[in-house]
């Protein structure tokens, strides 16, 4: 199947970045190379480095930015060990950084890769790198009612998270849960029927809360964004989209945090702590999809963009 991803948010992100021909980028989340595609033929002696976890990406993205293979360097690897690939390359600093933290169309509907809730038959895996060794399946039939009600109200922000939780561990005890169908199943069983009929599809924040939970998504994007934000050259700019509230809270405290790092108390006449700001917030608002591309892409509805720049 072809590794198809329309990329959320593309002009708005490609303006913000401010590329500039000689420019070193980083696309830290590859996918299908949409964004890397249009960073790409930008350039002139500049250079893209693309770093993505999953295989599938990484062949597809190879092939579309064949035409610029001059210029492109891809890299295998989790974007938290973005600064270690950097050096390994020999750069220290970069004019650019772009997340974008959407799982793929590509993921989403290649049923054995066990994302969508939308195929009753796809196994429980869900893993962004198929190297992993823990699954979907194993946190669904291992992890203790507690730990999944953790996760599935934090991570997927269900207000039936207990009974959720409750519901698994009860199927699980009659039989191991190993497809998304059986998974499924027991999410309809936990929610009323009233609230499944005007709600959306009832397993959609519970595969949201295991994806996230597996993938370990939020611990690394905040254990490296500061890292990040420093591999930056001067006016360099770092664009995250986010698909989730949680996320979006992420990059939105950890952005105004190196824009103003002081930590003396609001009564001292001036700063004494020493921390110095790293640059600045470009988007006070984030930037949201246009109309136009909320009707075609009804998966860019919940996108932000926001942008920080290095001083």
């Amino acid at each position: 199947m072809e590794f198809k991803h329309r990329s959320v948010l593309l002009d708005e992100t490609i303006e913000q970045l401010n590329i500039r021909p000689e420019g070193i980028y980083v696309d830290g989340t590859l996918g299908g190379a949409g964004h890397s595609f249009e960073i790409a033929k930008r350039l002139t002696t500049g250079r893209l480095i693309g770093i993505d976890q999953d295989a599938d990406a990484i062949a597809a993205a190879t092939k579309r930015l064949e035409p610029y293979a001059d210029k492109v360097t891809i890299v295998r690897n989790n974007y938290c060990n973005m600064k270690e690939e950097l050096h390994r390359l020999g750069i220290e600093r970069v004019d650019g950084i772009l997340l974008d933290l959407g799982v793929s169309s590509f993921q989403l509907d290649t049923p054995e890769r066990g994302f969508t809730y939308r195929d009753t038959n796809a196994p429980l895996d869900m893993r962004m790198d198929q190297r992993q060794t823990l699954t979907a399946k194993e946190i669904v039939n291992h992890y203790s009612e507690k730990e999944l009600y953790r996760i599935i109200r934090d991570f997927g922000e269900d207000r039936f998270a207990k009974n959720i939780a409750k519901h698994i561990v009860e199927a699980r005890k009659i039989k191991e849960l190993e497809t998304t169908g059986e998974l499924i199943d027991v999410i309809r069983a936990s929610i009323p029927m009233k609230v499944q009929a005007t709600g959306g599809h009832p397993a959609k924040r519970t595969f949201q809360a295991i994806r996230i939970e597996l993938n370990r998504e939020l611990d690394v994007l905040k254990d490296t964004l500061d890292e990040m934000i420093d591999l930056l050259s001067p006016r360099g700019r770092i664009c995250i989209i986010t698909f989730h509230s949680l996320e979006d809270r992420i990059v939105k405290t950890i952005f105004r945090k190196n824009e103003n790092p002081c930590t003396c108390p609001s009564d001292f006449p001036v700063c004494v702590c020493g921390k110095v700001s790293k640059g600045k917030v470009i988007t006070r608002k984030p930037i949201l999809p246009s109309e136009e591309e909320l009707e075609e892409n009804s998966r860019s509805k919940s996108a932000k963009l926001r942008v920080f720049e290095r001083v």
